[in-house]
């Protein structure tokens, strides 16, 4: 056995424990002196939670959310920005055994109802700038910070935490919604061997760095990643209360001396046109969409280190990566995702990227009260769990990414894929953001043709329209270059960042 299949036995066995309490493993087994969170205003003056004030203040809190009815398996939504409150409550809700429900503070009204009354939910925890949208919704409780929230704060600490067990459900979230409504994915308490791995091998943070994932935790990489897997690390998380710009993030990896950063393609993209440069990082990781070469090659100037590309799902967290870590770190090879974490096989299957289910960390098992959903997720003879991504591996166990598998464009027998277009198109220095999507062909002869919409701040016209299409149709192929060239404003996303290629079809 190699130390990297021991390490994941060790975890395996800490986190399917029968027994397992998730209060323990997350903040009471650390040491309570040392930092659990490092909160940084708008102002970039900085607050320090350590674990021993977690730990206190969950304690006192819970009996408080016990108090109002909240009791083992009890789904607790929390719309909540990046403050020490949060992950309080999120404590809080789970020494009672309940289950959080992230809400993204981005959200409108109808978001948050339906992921409110998608769960059942009967109380939910706000704060006072999100409070109206929860008005509208009716046969709720709302908790907010401020002076009742602080009094909770200050009664009886809860005796002690309900013990969940390894397969007790800590957290229900909700996909995305980037290519249909959003579904539930009951997250086990054992999944936390898996998060922890990738902050491990594929982030590599280690005990003396100061390591910020931008993520915002509404959503799964911001929540696993930037909360829960440092938490069960004992590792100081930094989180950033403002918004994102390019300019601000420059300032805080500088003034803070972030040396392990983790954030989304785009805001490495905005950095690159704000041109952010003269940082030191000794590592930078992206996720959420696929990395394109022109962030690689700048990241190891203007970061002095290359970025590193990720893939995962809601459903999976991290399984695919250009790792980090020293016992598992390769090469990086042009547009390719990387190889599989430890813990994890893949394969492709029927063109899909695919998880065998056997694979000793793949956690999920259902989506929440959609046996037909689930179902789709799973090969027939239930050995493979499927993405819906499609890609390739080449020889050497290189994944890359292709599409959505909804994405994809079928043009005169050719299978495209939009992010190979986006790519090149991405190269001009007159687009800003781009994204590709497949329409019926108006000659009904190629059955889809290509079309791209086009965000250019300096402007679109026709000339610049034909540079991109003759862009394309000579540095990547004939086949695939855009029909047309749309110039919008601004892309369609879920506010996680994701681009809403279906909204674009359907203009």
């Amino acid at each position: 056995m190699t130390r990297v299949d021991q390490t994941l036995a060790q975890w395996l066995t800490l986190y399917r424990a029968e027994d397992a309490d998730v209060a323990g493993l997350l903040c009471d087994n650390h040491n309570p002196a040392a930092v659990a969170f490092t909160f940084v205003a708008p102002d970039l003056t900085a607050t320090a939670l350590t674990y021993g004030e977690l730990a206190d203040r969950s304690r006192r809190l819970a009996n408080g959310l016990a108090a109002l009815g909240v009791g083992r398996g009890d789904r607790v939504p929390v719309l909540m920005g990046k403050r020490p409150e949060l992950i309080v409550t999120l404590l809080a809700i789970w020494r009672l055994g309940a289950v959080h429900v992230p809400l993204f503070t981005a959200f409108a009204t109808g978001a948050v109802r339906m992921r409110v009354e998608g769960s059942g939910a009967k109380l939910v925890v706000t704060e006072p700038s999100q409070r109206a949208k929860l008005d509208p919704i009716a046969g709720i409780t709302v908790l907010e910070t401020g002076a009742e929230f602080d009094a909770l704060l200050t009664g009886e600490p809860i005796a002690k935490s309900v013990r969940v067990g390894g397969d007790g459900t800590f957290i229900q979230l909700y996909t995305s919604g980037t290519t249909g409504s959003p579904k539930g994915v009951p997250v086990p308490v054992w999944a936390l061997a898996a998060f922890r791995c990738y902050l491990h091998y594929g982030l590599d943070v280690q005990p003396d760095d100061v390591f910020w994932n931008a993520a915002d935790p509404g959503w799964a990489y911001g929540l696993y990643y930037a909360v829960i897997a440092p938490l069960a690390a004992g590792r100081t998380s930094l989180l950033f209360e403002a918004g994102f710009a390019p300019e601000t993030t420059a300032e805080v990896v500088r003034q803070f001396s972030v040396t392990n950063f983790a954030g989304a393609p785009t805001m490495y993209r905005a950095m690159i046109h704000a041109g952010v440069s003269g940082l030191t990082l000794r590592r930078a990781s992206a996720a959420g969409e696929p990395l394109t070469l022109d962030v690689v090659a700048w990241g190891r100037t203007a970061l002095s280190t290359p970025v590193r590309d990720h893939y995962g799902q809601t459903e999976l967290g991290m399984v695919i990566g250009n790792h980090w870590h020293p016992d598992v770190i390769e090469e990086i090879k042009d547009g390719s995702m990387g190889r599989p974490l430890p813990g994890f096989t893949a394969r492709i299957a029927e063109g899909q990227i695919a998880i065998d289910t056997k694979s000793p960390l793949l956690w999920f098992t259902r989506y929440d009260q959609a046996p037909d959903k689930t179902a789709e997720r799973f090969s027939p003879d239930g050995h493979l769990y499927l993405t819906a991504d499609t890609g390739r591996v080449d020889e050497e166990g290189y994944y890359f990414f292709t599409a959505r598998d909804d994405d994809v464009i079928l043009a005169a027998g050719y299978r495209i894929g939009p992010f190979d277009v986006e790519s090149v198109l991405a190269t001009h220095p007159a687009v800003a953001e781009v994204a590709v999507v497949g329409r019926p062909d108006p000659q009904g002869i190629r059955g889809e043709v290509v079309e791209a919409f086009v965000v250019a701040p300096g402007g679109g016209n026709d000339e610049l329209a034909r540079e991109l299409q003759e862009l394309v149709r000579d540095t990547y192929s004939k086949h695939a270059y855009p029909r047309a060239v749309h110039f919008v404003d601004a892309l369609p996303k879920t506010p996680s960042g994701k681009i809403q290629r279906y909204l674009l079809r359907q203009r």
